[in-house]
């Protein structure tokens, strides 16, 4: 009887931090996606190329430079472990996905102690000459202080289309002319 009421009392003391937590239970971690499609004015096999993180330099800036940790030398391929500089950040990226036949690529990447992102492509065949892409971006803040970050991420990632598509149209116009960017 003894051990049933020091278990009672124990349960009362401790009821009103229970009842605490249960009122404030901690702030959970975002997690979004956000997705965008566009066209690309070419064949599937001219297009998807340029969507591995090598082929991606021909087209998105100079702010994208992977570097290769696996392989070497760099290639596109499923597996592929690279980095990126991002500010002050060092963002690792892993190439989750390199799947032509399937018209399907994803990578995952982290930027330390803020989020782990990943980025899944998809492609479509409109004929012999046009491809749709179709990007989406989910990202997961690591803690509850990054919640602000990965919603202004995500609220950017909605906007990439035209960015994308015009990036792509612009070096696919410069191949044809035979003008190197």
């Amino acid at each position: 009887m003894k051990n049933i009421l020091a278990l009672i009392a124990t349960a009362g003391m401790a009821a009103p931090a229970l009842a605490q937590t249960v009122s404030n239970p901690p702030k959970a971690c975002a997690h979004l996606s956000a997705s965008f499609e566009f066209i690309v004015h070419a064949p599937y096999a001219v297009t998807a190329p340029l969507f591995g993180p090598n082929g991606e330099r021909v087209w998105a800036g100079q702010e994208w430079d992977p570097k290769f940790i696996y392989p070497q030398p760099a290639n596109d391929v499923e597996g592929a472990v690279f980095t990126v500089n991002h500010g002050t950040s060092t963002l690792v990226w892993i190439n989750t996905v390199f799947d032509l036949d399937a018209r399907h690529i994803q990578y995952a990447y982290f930027l330390p102690e803020s989020m782990v992102s990943t980025v899944d492509v998809r492609f479509n065949l409109i004929d012999a000459s046009t491809t749709q892409v179709k990007v989406v971006y989910t990202r997961t803040a690591l803690t509850p202080q990054n919640n602000e970050l990965v919603g202004m991420m995500s609220e950017n990632d909605r906007k990439k289309d035209k960015e994308w598509e015009r990036a792509i149209d612009n070096y696919l116009a410069n191949q044809k002319s035979g003008h190197r960017p």
